[in-house]
């Protein structure tokens, strides 16, 4: 009976493993929320993590978006051209970048770029025992050190949503109006006229849920890590997998909320 029995114990501690992760994640959300509104508060902390996850993260989020703007806007083409639906390119970038190619790739950014970050320099303080420093001078770490990143990632990362949707848009528009002839004005104002306030709606909050979860994520692993060099290197690993993994299943989530019929 063992070798039956081995594959189930081996399906139930993972299903457990999965279920005390989300739990130990809840409650470190828990706590973490719980401090924003109660004293004291680190304006320096918070303007800092605000220039980092925001203002450091447009490059990569605008060339990103650019990019794949333009290249939405020649694969669109390239398959409308098999049903004469060419002049479907406007209104399909704009649906597509606002609605879930935006949020996505700038939230998946973010997790590469914020999260590695953040986990890597808590995961260090941790090894280094600064964290161990700071409740030595009274100085709550998860005030001083989660706080004011979650709330940067909630605040910056719609910010930068928003700008990569436009920017990903002006991609596919300078690749239609100087590659595949369309029309400058007419563009412009298919694009407008064919995006709704619920698709920018949810296009903003999917950009905040995707910061709480990629500054939570890294604050939590960084948190939680190991000792030594390979600690913080893991650390830093599992909170970027973590984050892509989670922004994704909230990405459907969100979506199906939203645009369910």
């Amino acid at each position: 009976m063992t070798w039956i029995l081995s594959p189930l114990a081996a399906i139930g501690a993972a299903v457990l493993g999965a279920l005390a992760f989300n739990g130990r994640i809840a409650i470190f959300a828990g706590q973490t929320l719980s401090h924003f509104l109660r004293p004291p508060f680190y304006p320096k902390e918070i303007l800092q993590a605000l220039m980092s996850v925001g203002y450091f993260s447009l490059p990569v989020v605008g060339l990103t978006a650019v990019f794949t703007g333009g290249a939405l806007a020649l694969q669109i083409y390239s398959g409308g051209a098999r049903f004469n639906a060419e002049a479907v390119v406007p209104q399909i970038v704009a649906i597509g970048m606002v609605r879930e190619l935006g949020p996505v790739l700038v939230g998946l950014m973010v997790a590469a770029r914020v999260t590695s970050s953040i986990a890597a320099e808590i995961a260090t303080m941790k090894v280094t025992e600064q964290i161990d420093a700071l409740v030595t001078l009274s100085t709550h770490p998860m005030k001083y050190l989660t706080v004011p990143r979650v709330l940067a990632g909630l605040i910056m990362v719609p910010v930068l949503v928003g700008v990569g949707d436009v920017i990903g848009i002006m991609g596919g528009y300078l690749v239609s109006t100087n590659s595949l002839g369309f029309n400058e004005a007419a563009y412009l104002t298919n694009t407008v006229n064919f995006i709704e306030m619920r698709d920018v709606i949810s296009s903003l909050v999917k950009g905040a849920a995707f910061g709480f979860i990629a500054t939570l994520l890294g604050c939590y692993y960084g948190m939680n890590t190991g000792r030594g060099a390979q600690g913080v290197g893991q650390a830093t690993k599992s909170a970027v997998e973590a984050a892509a993994v989670l922004i994704l299943a909230a990405n459907f989530i969100l979506t199906s909320i939203f645009f369910s019929i």
